[in-house]
């Protein structure tokens, strides 16, 4: 975090300095003043906390520790911030565990702080001490529903199932029976693999209300995770019968048949729970995503969903989540215009969808249909100014649309967004920059690109491989070429187009059976048309000749408006000429 230097100096300097070094604070009796001081800090630190300034919180907590290790207000509050940071580790949430048990020991009579302290424990896996902790408070609020509760929960975690257990028909003879405590007897007995506790108790709750269907439907899913599947669609039956029009039962009933391994029963129930008028959008979608994962498993992957989703669009026109799901089936199957039509009908319903027009940029990406990428990006970057990955994607666009000139301003508008100690950002943009300068035949600006983005960031592998292929392309620096591109595959050794470049560059050292080794390797990994074409050549200088033109004619299928590919396929002596 951040330091806060100028609150940590005003308090300083209201206080007066401290005496003496950190390391030497915990091992001297701490003074009446210093005390004083720590509780001041302390107090506003809470006061940085209520106004929303995290990181001076923190800051503050911290120098109250240094000042007085021994107030344990400050240790707790400590504590709470090192498991609650975004970028915490398991050894700082020990740390700050080890930091609120302080308090624990010298204050557990604390509601909030021990709470707390009992939940860290179970959600850090150290079940025994919440134990501990929770019986102990409970001991100074013996009447609290929700102490009551914490006990129970962590007996179970301590695998104290029966003990567990006992504690909730405690809570239940205090504040009376509840469903939640039904479920989680439930949970017990299965643990303890109690078939007769756990169907006992689901007999108990339904017999306080033999027609919910709730109730019917729970006691069919323990009957049937127990192998007792008639008597759970006997249960699954009834549900039905005393709530016809529940959509949820069709979930049940499709569940039922899944587990029984009846696909017919299944696919049946599914359609019936997507059609019913009943069921809510959010549950429709969760079953349809479960469904298509079955049929994809299955290799089937075409009209049954179609159909369903039609079903859908049908039901429900202006529902943006099921165009979105519907542009994510096709994005899986590589349908990238279907997905990118999709994808257009769900933001005609949510236009403010910031990450749907994201995704609708990389859509049109994929497609190859960079004008359209170029007019959502600027959609996006209506939600989104200041989102540096899309103006990334419109120069991107602009490059690939041989707009060169438009792809420089973008990249300098990401450079004048980009912070001066971002190294990386800043060398990966120059890197995009060097490539456009490249494609621009111009080599003075080129060169001066890729290598400042190499002085920014020497570990850049896109800088790296980029600026390796351009010496090969023009047979300059080869030496250094082989060490840079060497480099890039060291770092990214599956990347195809990284070893495909160092391929090239001893095709350019005219070390061709090293250039065939590497580019045979590139291959395997992606067939891309430039690569195949490059084996093609390689392949030519090792007197591989027919193999060659098979290469070239590979790359020919995938790029058929090649023309020097159509010139190497058609004249088979291409290169001796």
């Amino acid at each position: 975090m951040k330091r806060h230097l100028a609150i940590l100096t005003i308090i300083a300097l209201a206080l007066t300095a401290l005496a003496g070094k950190k390391d030497t604070i915990t091992n001297r009796a701490v003074s009446i003043a210093d005390q004083r001081k720590a509780e001041y800090i302390f107090l506003e630190a809470q006061n940085q906390k209520m106004k929303g300034n995290f990181d001076a919180f923190y800051d503050l907590l911290n120098y109250a520790h240094e000042i007085d290790p021994g107030n344990t207000s400050v240790s707790f509050y400590l504590g709470m911030c090192k498991i609650r940071m975004n970028n915490t580790t398991e050894d700082l949430c020990e740390q700050g565990l080890a930091l609120i048990k302080e308090h624990f020991e010298a204050q557990p009579q604390d509601l909030y702080e021990t709470t707390f302290y009992c939940d860290a424990n179970m959600q850090l896996g150290h079940p025994e001490e919440a134990l501990r902790a929770i019986k102990l408070l409970n001991q100074y609020n013996p009447n609290r529903l929700e102490l009551q509760v914490r006990l129970a929960e962590a007996y179970s975690q301590s695998r104290d199932y029966k003990q567990s257990n006992a504690t909730y028909d405690s809570i239940a003879a205090i504040f009376g029976d509840a469903i939640q405590i039904t479920s989680s007897k439930i949970e017990n007995y299965m643990a303890m693999n109690d078939s007769a506790g756990a169907l006992r108790e689901m007999r108990g709750l339904l017999a306080t209300a033999p027609q919910n269907d709730s109730y019917n439907i729970a006691m069919s899913g323990l009957f049937q995770h127990y192998g007792m599947n008639d008597s759970a669609l006997y249960y699954l039956d009834r549900a039905q019968e005393y709530a016809p029009d529940n959509g949820y039962i069709y979930l049940a009933r499709a569940e039922f048949y899944n587990m029984a391994g009846d696909s017919v029963g299944y696919e049946q129930q599914i359609y019936n729970a997507l059609t019913a008028e009943q069921l809510d959008v959010d549950s429709k979608l969760g079953v349809l995503i479960g469904y298509i994962r079955t049929l994809m498993a299955k290799e089937d992957t075409t009209q049954r969903i179609n159909n369903l989703f039609t079903v859908l669009i049908q039901q429900h026109p202006h529902e943006a989540k099921i165009h979105q799901l519907y542009s994510e089936y096709f994005f899986t199957k590589k349908d990238y215009k279907n997905a990118i039509e999709q994808l257009g009908y769900s933001l005609d319903v949510n236009p403010t969808d910031a990450d749907g027009w994201r995704n609708l940029v990389i859509l049109n990406m994929m497609d190859d249909n960079y004008p359209d990428a170029v007019k959502a990006s600027e959609k996006a970057l209506e939600y989104n100014p200041d989102n540096l990955a899309l103006y990334g994607y419109v120069a991107g666009c602009y490059h690939q649309m041989k707009e060169y000139g438009k792809a420089i301003e973008a990249y300098n508008q990401i450079l004048a967004m980009t912070d001066s100690t971002d190294l990386k950002q800043l060398s990966e943009t120059i890197t995009g920059m060097g490539d456009t300068y490249s494609e621009m035949q111009d080599t003075t600006k080129a060169i001066e690109c890729y290598e400042r983005a190499l002085e920014l960031d020497p570990l850049n592998s896109g800088a790296l491989n980029n600026y390796a292929y351009y010496l090969a392309q023009r047979g300059k620096e080869l030496d250094r070429a082989e060490r840079m591109a060497a480099l890039a595959v060291k770092d990214d050794p599956e990347n195809a187009n990284f070893i495909d470049t160092y391929a090239w560059v001893y095709f350019a050292k005219k070390d061709y059976p090293m250039a065939l080794l590497y580019i045979k390797s590139a291959v395997e990994k992606d067939e891309d048309n430039h690569l195949l074409e490059h084996y093609g050549d390689i392949l030519w200088f090792n007197n591989q000749k027919e193999e060659a033109v098979e290469q070239w004619a590979k790359a020919l299928e995938l790029e058929p408006d090649n023309e020097l590919l159509q010139r190497k396929v058609k004249d088979k002596n291409y290169y001796e000429k």
